[in-house]
């Protein structure tokens, strides 16, 4: 009995999980969970849709279709949220299942979700409930948001928020200012029209945002004249967030184009071992070696000497072999770097030989379409090559310094 039992909370437990993993936005490698992506952004996009329909009076003859398209789209919502409330313990998997539920309710998208639904409920209710219907829009938002094309805008608005801050800011200063100062000049003159600094606020808003609604405006000469001044203003004030957002976007696709096309140096972890009698690779040859996967022998020390290992070298009983894996400097002051040579390069087309490296430094390996190149002083050195870089500290391996 307790063994059928694990059996359905093993079963249990696995679709719960399949669910999850279905349900979470920008899964790309998940084809059912990218067409799940699809499926909510058709069904948002038709609820905000039959929304803006809904206004115009000439299709009154469709509301019950409307409606009825309204309850369907709505009724998904509803089952998507609830979803992510019952998997909200593998979203925050650090914390208890009671827990995990509250930090998702509380949460960005947990907020969005609820309020995506809610106004359809109360929609002969207060106003406020029926403008809450427009936050369906967010709920758009937030599945973008896991798209690389929307993450380059949350990217450049996170990047530069201080400079935004800043900058709405200045322009929130500027518009108090020009409010009483118009409300100072006008009040007079248009007691009914600025009654008060607030009146002179919504002036201020539409002059420095250079809208000019019109339906408030200075008409003595001191109220013009500030008129002219805030509308300057605005012109440079609205500029500066501008230009911000703009070269945040700049350095962004530059970061971007960078990272394609330039060369990238990753740092490579390795570990030392010592060859003992009876190893399994004593007296192999290194091709021969039956090294774990993801680990490259980098470097053999053998009595002081740096060997560099080529297939046909033979491992030898008390020599000490380097693994390459990734980002470490151990305790020998040995690093292990691996560089992608893009065509911009200054080591393209150049020989080993010829580079301006420290004596301390080896090029240990080339990679070159697929094919492991040991270099020699002669090799020439292409574009898209990765090299596999030993250098040292001024701690010395056995007295022997490294060279090329």
């Amino acid at each position: 009995m307790d063994s059928n039992n694990k059996v359905k909370e093993n079963d249990y437990i696995s679709i719960k999980k399949r669910i999850f993993d279905i349900i979470q936005i920008g899964n790309k490698k998940d084809v059912v969970s990218r067409a799940f992506d699809i499926f909510i952004a058709v069904v948002i996009i038709l609820n905000i849709v039959v929304m803006f329909l809904e206004t115009f009076d000439e299709l009154q003859q469709y509301y019950e279709v409307f409606y009825y398209i309204e309850v369907v789209t709505v009724s998904i919502f509803v089952v998507e949220y609830i979803l992510r409330i019952w998997t909200a313990d593998l979203l925050y998997p650090d914390k208890t299942r009671i827990k995990a539920i509250g930090k998702f309710l509380i949460s960005y998208d947990g907020v969005i979700d609820l309020l995506t639904i809610l106004p359809f409920f109360f929609l002969d209710g207060f106003v406020v409930f029926r403008m809450l219907r427009v936050v369906r829009i967010f709920h758009l938002f937030r599945i973008n948001s896991k798209y690389d094309s929307f993450n380059v805008i949350k990217n450049v608005l996170y990047d530069k928020r201080n400079q935004i801050i800043s900058s709405v800011f200045i322009i929130i200063i500027l518009m108090m200012g020009a409010s009483l100062g118009v409300y100072a000049a006008e009040h007079e003159a248009q007691p009914e029209v600025f009654k008060n600094a607030f009146s002179g606020i919504w002036w201020a808003v539409s002059t420095l945002l250079t809208v000019g609604y019109g339906d408030i405006y200075p008409v003595t000469t001191l109220g013009q004249i500030m008129g002219i001044i805030t509308a300057f203003f605005g012109v440079g004030v609205v500029a500066i967030p501008t230009g911000i957002i703009s070269a945040g976007f700049v350095e962004q696709y530059t970061k971007a184009k960078k990272e394609k096309y330039f060369d990238k140096e990753v740092a490579l972890q390795f570990v030392t071992i010592t060859v003992t009698k009876g190893h399994n690779w004593e007296n192999h040859k290194v091709k021969e070696a039956n090294i774990p996967q993801g680990l490259v022998l980098a470097i053999i020390l053998r009595h002081g000497e740096t060997i560099v290992p080529e297939g046909n070298i033979i491992i030898k009983s008390g020599d000490r072999l380097v693994l390459a894996a990734e980002s470490y400097v151990d305790e020998l002051g040995i690093k292990l770097n691996e560089v992608r040579i893009d065509s911009e390069h200054e080591w393209v087309n150049k020989r080993v030989r010829d580079l301006d490296i420290s004596q301390l430094t080896t090029i240990i390996s080339i990679m070159r379409r697929h094919k492991m190149i040991i270099p020699h002083g002669n090799t020439l050195i292409k574009a898209d090559d990765d090299i596999l870089i030993y250098s040292k500290s001024d701690v010395d391996i056995g007295g022997n310094e490294i060279r090329l």
